[in-house]
């Protein structure tokens, strides 16, 4: 029972081992990026009805291969934390690429065609894995939802409240842009982005010289101070997942173990003994190399409870 226990640790790091070498190599990572820019140029391929039509089986075999694939991609990935299944969850890469895998494999999505060309799109945001900046900017663009939500908070208020001003000056001699509080939440929303906004100056000065200061505010208000606050958010979550992504870098070769670093002992009685007898042969070649610098004085005296020579005896003893 205590062998067969000791044994499933050592498979186990025997598979993450094999699988870690396999997946951590150069070649792995510029395969599947080739794989995923060759989904993409396929996908591009079904938009066109006639090439669709005439390679229908060939697109659908190959369709079949890039699944047959990638889910090898993600079984070697797993594979590397045989050892430590709860790393593997606790990357969100892993997981993004194990749900867009195994969402292929679900009745209900498969014969959705809609849903299944999604999620095989889906597939082309897995070449940010190996693009160090495109994930950053990803990274980046997660991190600062907490305050594009502050900033979409803000903005619709600004939007209702100038839409209401809108409606109030505006909705009798210019029904078509504010003669409803959508209408006029529409029109302000285009000017946002400075588009058409001499049409509308030109508009609304026809009806009141007044409106120039109505559009001058809600411009500079709009497209100027939100938008920079916006773009103030965004660089400085872009710095921070710059900062994570040095740190992770960083910390990476500490994690790794270090050359000639004993495998952590199991329980087996083989690997204790094979400790024990390289432990006394070090010390055998310290006792020697002690001697040759003190010629003349000959041999050190043997250490407290250990006879001469007790490499050789424990090895034929242990033999």
């Amino acid at each position: 029972m205590t062998d067969r226990t000791a044994r499933t640790p050592r498979r186990r790091q025997a598979v993450a081992g094999r699988c870690r070498e396999i997946t951590e190599a150069r070649w792995f990572a510029v395969l599947v990026f080739a794989l995923i820019l060759a989904n993409a140029a396929v996908l591009g391929i079904e938009t066109y009805s006639g090439l669709s039509d005439r390679w229908q089986q060939g697109l659908r075999t190959t369709e079949y291969a890039f699944l047959a694939a990638f889910t090898v991609e993600i079984l070697l990935r797993a594979g590397a934390h045989a050892d430590r299944p709860k790393d593997f969850f606790r990357d969100p890469w892993n997981l993004f690429d194990l749900v867009v895998v195994l969402s292929a494999f679900l009745p209900v999505i498969r014969e959705n065609g809609t849903v299944l060309r999604l999620l095989r799109l889906a597939r082309v945001l897995r070449a940010a894995r190996f693009l160090p900046q495109l994930r950053i900017i990803l990274v980046a663009v997660g991190r600062s939802l907490p305050g594009t939500a502050s900033f979409l908070l803000v903005g619709g208020l600004l939007l209702y409240l100038y839409a209401m001003v809108g409606w109030i000056c505006f909705s009798a001699e210019d029904p078509e842009h504010f003669g409803s509080l959508g209408r006029a939440v529409l029109t302000l929303f285009l000017l946002m982005t400075l588009d058409g906004l001499g049409d509308a100056v030109r508009a609304g000065l026809g009806i009141s010289r007044w409106s120039i200061l109505y559009y001058a505010s809600y411009v500079l208000l709009a497209s100027f101070v939100l938008v920079n606050v916006l773009i103030g958010v965004v660089i400085t979550s872009l710095d921070e997942a710059r900062s994570m992504e040095a740190d992770e870098d960083a910390a990476r070769p500490a994690e790794s173990p270090a050359a000639g670093a004993q495998p952590p002992y199991t329980g087996d009685p083989v690997l204790l003994r094979a400790r024990v007898a390289a432990a006394r042969r070090a010390l055998d070649d310290l006792e020697r190399a002690l001697a040759d610098t003190a010629p003349g004085t000959g041999p050190p005296d043997p250490l407290p409870g250990r006879p001469p020579g007790g490499s050789r005896t424990v090895a034929s003893s242990g033999g």
